[in-house]
């Protein structure tokens, strides 16, 4: 638990006490403080919510970074030995796809050459 979550219970709990005190007493000024207070403790609870959400994210999303990088070797493992398992099936078919995919690259990094704009020229 935060502390901005616990001064902000405080201070909204602290803030109903006056406003109902102020409204027991029929002081306006003192009604309006309370309720001042007390808006600003819910306030400062949310805060302190919002950053209790925002460190268990982040303490999630590092625990799962943590497991993919501990898991990484495993799992680049497995996929080579499956990919190694397909081409030792079906070698044609592989070497196939691997044709294509360097004719495709091929055409993607290869571009025409750039030829000078054309010059117009008028004699008149």
């Amino acid at each position: 638990m935060d502390k901005d979550r616990i001064a902000g219970s405080a201070k909204d709990f602290a803030g109903k006490a006056e406003g109902a005190l102020g409204e027991a007493t029929g002081d306006a000024q003192t009604q309006a403080s309370g309720r001042a207070r007390e808006a600003a403790g819910t306030v400062q609870n949310l805060y302190g919510q919002a950053k209790d959400a925002a460190r268990s994210v982040s303490d999630a999303a590092s625990g799962y970074a943590k497991d993919a990088y501990e898991n990484s070797g495993d799992t680049l493992r497995d996929g080579s030995q499956a990919v190694a398992r397909k081409v030792q099936d079906n070698p044609l078919g592989a070497l196939l796809i691997a044709g294509g995919i360097g004719f495709a690259l091929a055409l993607l990094m290869t571009r025409p050459p750039r030829r000078p704009p054309p010059r117009w020229r008028y004699y008149g």
